[in-house]
């Protein structure tokens, strides 16, 4: 009897092994460390994908035991996180830089020159031409365009003037955006096409003169006076650029770009080459304040695909502080007489905001004078104290006072760029004082106020690399590792909440976080694999990480390999 009832029992458990079938999938990834970074920060061996979304998580036996795939990936152990977001920077921007002349890093007003003569001379037609310093040939049609100069990084800290341009380049025009770009250095060729004199004045801007000469500075609105006349990118140039960031970007690890303010025009390139199945990134568009965007997406409304979301408009209230332009209640303290600027009127920030929340669009404003963020901050509480979810952003947030350190919340979010804080330290203090800086930078003050906060670079003015971005954050120093101390520590973020806010709060800023920003069942599957665990690793290994692959959709789009 026990012997048949033994025979039965081993014939069912045969048969049942027999029928057990896996479940079949895309992808499965196993042997991995992987960050989930959903609501318990958990931690998995393996995951599988299908479609494009997250199947399942779990442990590297349950995984393999349970699901089968035409890709199975031994990960050697490798470190998995979700695919960084850049919750504000300049995608297409960059991209047409690198098709421009690169001031970045320049030491001396001397070396900007040399740049633009050695740059001046390959865009001569014939490329074996000795180096030609009178420009004898100069090509009147041709633009020269450059960016990322900083005379905070000059021995010689004032501004330069145009005189030597308009020695080497009198029938070219020559326009020179500084690193932050609201600023520029232009020659007299390039002020005659703008139509800009010494009586010329503008609004939310200045024209800088030197007695009764203009000296070719140019301040936040007056830049655009000459950027207006610059001939139009043509769309060959615009997918170059596109793609050309695509692939730096992915090599960094970044799987989703928020760029901060661009056109109807450069969204519908964006579109088409995403259909097409060319540019994979996913991208979060801040529309321009400008006339064309409202007059087709406040009729249209917002826009989304799997790949590219509109439903945002980016606002400037002011400039910046390294061209003096930040809008400040108190005069700099390196400028007496001189508090900055607002770049429009309250009442068009007003309407605007009115126009954004009836519409359905999140307003997202450049702030970093503590003036310009209270006037943003006392608009946006009238809207945002109600139960409708605004998400409404203050982009870049870098001076604060108290009393408006508290509005800060899961709807009036803080978006920060921690490079600004760690390229900045080395002249902030002159333009606020020792007072005033102590509320500048302050993102553990913001994030304990709104429990959320959004990182990003604001590239090209900082480096791409998601990388500096947590170093900067966590350990509050620049590339260099210095201070030796760390700049202003105490409002250094941990290092779970700077993955946050390059992942999931970053996404929930973009009301994605239901679909990316964490390695969650159901999400896309977004992430990348990196040689080295930035949540225990030691502080001098942060930024040797290298990715070894991005993946998006499933789709590994970028490999060291």
């Amino acid at each position: 009897m026990i012997k048949n009832i033994f025979i039965f029992f081993s014939f069912t458990f045969f048969l049942t092994s027999c029928s057990y079938k896996k479940s079949a999938v895309d992808l499965i990834i196993h042997h991995a460390t992987i960050y989930s970074v959903d609501s318990s920060f958990k931690m998995y061996e393996a995951m599988c994908i299908k479609d494009g979304k997250i199947v399942e998580l779990g442990s590297e036996r349950d995984i393999l035991k349970n699901y089968e795939a035409k890709e199975i990936t031994d990960a050697e152990g490798k470190i998995i996180f979700p695919g960084f977001i850049d919750a504000h920077c300049h995608f297409l921007g960059y991209g047409l830089g690198l098709q421009q002349l690169n001031l970045t890093g320049t030491k001396s007003f001397n070396e900007v020159i040399t740049k633009v003569i050695d740059f001046s001379n390959r865009k001569l037609t014939s490329p074996e031409k000795e180096l030609n310093t009178d420009l004898k040939k100069e090509n009147e049609n041709a633009w020269i365009i450059g960016r990322g100069w900083d005379q905070n990084d000059w021995a010689q800290k004032e501004y330069p003037t145009k005189d030597k341009l308009d020695s080497l380049f009198p029938k070219t025009p020559v326009f020179l955006t500084r690193i932050d770009g609201h600023a520029a250095l232009v020659n007299t060729k390039a002020l005659e096409l703008a139509h800009i004199h010494v009586s010329t004045s503008i609004n939310g801007g200045e024209i800088l003169k030197s007695g009764n000469k203009l000296t070719g500075i140019l301040i936040d609105n007056a830049v655009d006076l000459v950027k207006n006349v610059i001939p139009k990118t043509n769309k060959a140039d615009i997918n170059t650029a596109l793609l050309n960031a695509q692939t730096n970007c992915l090599a960094v690890g970044l799987t989703t770009v928020d760029d901060a303010g661009i056109m109807k025009s450069d969204v519908d390139a964006m579109d088409e080459l995403q259909k097409a199945g060319k540019l994979k990134i996913r991208i979060y568009a801040m529309l321009s304040d400008s006339a064309p965007n409202y007059k087709y997406y406040l009729e249209k409304g917002p826009y989304k695909t799997e790949r590219l979301n509109v439903r945002s408009f980016k606002f400037y209230a002011d400039g910046a502080l390294g061209s003096r332009g930040a809008c400040l209640f108190k005069d700099y303290s390196d400028k007496p007489g001189w508090k900055g600027f607002l770049l429009n009127t309250m009442a068009h920030f007003k309407k605007y905001a009115n126009i954004m929340d009836k519409k359905g669009f999140q307003m997202n404003t450049h702030c970093i004078g503590d003036s310009a963020l209270n006037m943003v901050m006392d608009i946006y509480t009238r809207y945002c104290n109600e139960k409708k979810d605004h998400r409404w952003r203050i982009e870049h947030a870098q001076v604060v006072t108290p009393e408006d350190m508290k509005d800060f919340s899961e709807d009036i979010i803080p978006s920060v760029q921690p490079t600004h804080a760690t390229s900045d330290m080395y002249w902030v203090e002159q333009r606020l004082g020792k007072e005033r800086i102590k509320y500048a930078y302050a993102y553990k003050d913001m994030l304990n106020v709104a429990s959320k906060i959004a990182l990003g670079t604001d590239f090209p003015v900082e480096d791409i690399s998601p990388f500096k971005t947590f170093y900067a954050a966590v350990i509050r120093k620049d590339s260099k590792g210095f201070p030796e101390k760390g700049f202003q520590t105490e409002n250094a973020l941990s290092r779970t909440q700077a993955v946050k806010g390059m992942t999931i709060w970053a996404a929930y800023a973009n009301f994605e976080e239901k679909e990316k920003g964490s390695l969650e069942k159901g999400k896309y599957a977004d992430f990348i694999v990196l040689d080295t665990d930035i949540m225990t690793c030691k502080e001098n290994a942060i930024l040797k990480t290298t990715v070894l692959a991005t993946y998006i959709n499933g789709e590994k789009v970028f490999s060291s390999n």
